[in-house]
């Protein structure tokens, strides 16, 4: 019969066999169709979201985010300094790296920072290994001997396991442990065009612009290109079931406010970006002549993103949905944060209306069967009409209570939660 077809088609989408029959059921009645193809479609990754505003109060002032309907966002503290990513420990502590050199740890309920060490050179983000606790610097990769609940980090304690060229421009490294238990690090290029790759003929301190992965070999150690061609990359995480892993990437400036289209990439081992030689302006890799230079790799072998963001967007920290946090139809979907533009319509430099600069947000790359579908808005609102903001997502990283959590280094210099209330 078409009804049991229609019902093996849906099971396929959703494998979940408790669903599938009692859609079977359902659809025995005519007028039941249509509401097995919603469910199906909301199952499978692909159902849109809805939306509330919400009034939250900062510093005496209230302001209005628009969240999806069933969660609530809340500042939890505004006690940090330039907070950029966060991470956290199996016991539940959470952690920050920061531009203003603290790296904060948080316990429960994540509401009183505590000043874990203070380094110079940006401890952008942190990981943990075992008993040890991981900090990316701008220089290189950092190791120190870690307790579980230890309040403070010695200066002397702290050891680096493998330098990473340094310099400024882009100066974060983002440093995560990847699902085969390897440490990868991300690193942006200098500048718009500047010519550095991760590979040969370049020098160690011009091997900038992608994703390494650390090598360790007889008490050695080394980096290997994981994925290259790649402007900054802050943001990066693997999908819980394909383990791909994706990135996001902050295009260049210079070819004003529309172009190139910021980048949300499957970052498949060996894979070429093409940045600063190429770009992708939303239909086909093109020669950005900035660079001028041979490319390192032909125009064939750019790898085009999976999705994008609109230009000038600056997409921050990747997170992917565990099973059983947020609606089921988000589940494996990734999040990242949009930490808006500086630049102003409509040549994209400063000198236009502050209101026409890209607004901050929370987005959420929506998948299906292992594979990106488009871009939903999750959270919205920071920016006002004005172009005033009141916040600038950052950070992104889901807790033990399965709530997700954000760090702001603009205008508000907090970690936020969005929780769902309504389930």
């Amino acid at each position: 019969m078409w009804r049991d077809r229609l019902a093996r088609a849906i099971v396929a989408q959703t494998s979940d066999v408790g669903c599938f029959m009692i859609m079977r059921l359902a659809c025995q009645a005519s007028v039941a169709v249509f509401l097995c193809l919603v469910s199906a479609l909301a199952l499978s990754g692909t159902a849109k979201l809805t939306y509330e505003e919400q009034v939250i109060v900062l510093n005496g002032q209230k302001q209005t985010a628009h969240v999806p309907k069933g969660y609530r966002l809340k500042l939890l503290t505004s006690a940090l300094d330039a907070p950029r990513l966060l991470t956290f420990a199996t016991n539940g502590d959470l952690f920050i790296g920061s531009k203003s050199g603290h790296v904060y740890r948080l316990p429960p309920p994540y509401t009183r920072p505590e000043v874990l060490v203070t380094l110079s050179d940006y401890p952008h983000s942190v990981a943990f290994r075992g008993n040890e606790i991981l900090i990316a610097r701008t220089n290189g990769l950092y190791r120190a001997p870690y307790q579980s609940g230890q309040a403070t980090l010695a200066h002397e304690a702290i050891t680096l396991l493998a330098p990473l060229p340094g310099g400024a421009g882009h100066n974060s490294r983002t440093v995560n442990i990847g699902p085969d238990g390897r440490v990868y690090v991300a690193l942006g290029i200098s500048r718009n065009c500047s010519e550095q790759y991760l590979g040969e003929p370049n020098s160690f301190d011009d091997r900038r612009g992608g994703i390494l992965v650390l090598r360790e070999e007889g008490g050695k150690t080394g980096w290997e290109t994981f994925g290259s061609g790649l402007r900054n990359p802050v943001g990066f995480a693997w999908h819980p079931t394909t383990k791909a892993m994706y990135a996001s990437n902050n295009g260049p400036d210079h070819l004003g406010y529309d172009q190139p289209p910021e980048y949300f990439s499957h970052i498949a081992p060996g894979s070429f970006h093409g940045m600063p030689w190429f770009q992708y302006d939303g239909r086909r890799i093109q020669r950005d002549d900035c660079a001028k230079s041979p490319p390192p790799q032909p125009m064939q072998d750019v790898a085009p993103p999976v999705t994008t963001f609109p230009a000038r967007n600056a997409p921050m920290a990747v997170a992917f949905v565990p099973v059983g946090t947020m609606d089921k139809t988000l589940e494996s979907d990734a999040i990242v944060a949009l930490h808006g533009s500086w630049g102003t319509q409509p040549s994209g430099g400063f000198l236009g209306a502050a209101a026409s600069r890209r607004p901050p947000k929370l987005v959420a790359v929506r998948f299906m069967n292992g594979a990106a579908q488009r871009v939903d808005d999750l959270v919205t609102g920071f920016q006002m009409s004005d172009g005033t903001r009141w916040a600038r997502p950052v950070g992104v990283a889901f807790g033990p209570d399965g709530a997700l959590y954000f760090t702001s280094d603009s205008d508000t210099h907090g970690l936020f939660r969005l929780r769902r209330i309504a389930r």
